[in-house]
């Protein structure tokens, strides 16, 4: 019997064999750990975002704009002088009045207005009662801007027929009362665009 059976001690060369496999095994071990840690390519660093895009805005000027040279700026309170017109001082029993208005710019610059028939309002009053208003049965109104130049005179073209009666929106489509005559007095007033007139024409029906 050998020396080595006797003692039943392995050869040396089996246990060398036994450490190189298990050292073999722990580089692989450490290997696969490395790559999963530092992938091919990877520098090590964490990924940065790139920086959002900035937007660009513009503020809004709070600043209220001039009037660019030549543009000429709506009529404002005291531009405009408003009278009311009739046609006679004294109507008899078959006329009727016709109304109208007269516009006069009292500046020395140009102004834009609205003169049209949505923009007119006609007024009849005897004492403090009013028996007569344009807008209660009007038709169709219509807007017609126009500019008025320093010192210009603009007036109706088309006069409007009162009837002698007394109107309210609720009697358009009916028939109306006459109002009183027989000498009776009547005041018109007129506005146009917002402005009224400074006083009113009296006028009177004498039949």
């Amino acid at each position: 019997m050998s020396r080595t059976e006797g003692t039943g001690r392995a050869p040396r060369s089996v246990y060398v064999r036994r450490r190189l496999w298990v050292l073999a095994g722990l580089v692989a071990v450490i290997a696969i750990i490395a790559l999963v840690i530092w992938k091919p390519g990877s520098t090590g660093a964490e990924p940065r975002e790139a920086p959002a895009a900035q937007s660009t805005s513009v503020a809004k000027s709070t600043s209220t704009p001039t009037p660019s040279p030549g543009v000429i700026s709506e009529c404002a309170d005291g531009d405009v002088l408003v009278e009311a017109l009739t046609d006679k001082s004294t109507y008899g029993a078959e006329e009727l009045p016709q109304l109208s208005l007269q516009i006069t710019n009292t500046t020395d610059e140009a102004c834009r207005i609205n003169v049209g028939t949505a923009a007119q309002v006609f007024t009849i009053k005897s004492g403090s009662d009013v028996y007569w208003t344009s807008t209660d049965c009007q038709v169709e109104p219509a807007d017609a801007i126009v500019e008025l130049e320093a010192g210009q005179v603009v007036a109706s073209t088309a006069p409007i027929t009162w009837d002698r009666t007394r109107s309210t929106p609720s009697t358009c489509e009916g028939e109306r009362p006459a109002v009183p005559a027989a000498g009776a007095s009547y005041h018109l007033s007129t506005s146009v665009g917002g402005f009224e007139s400074e006083a009113s024409k009296q006028f009177i029906l004498a039949g």
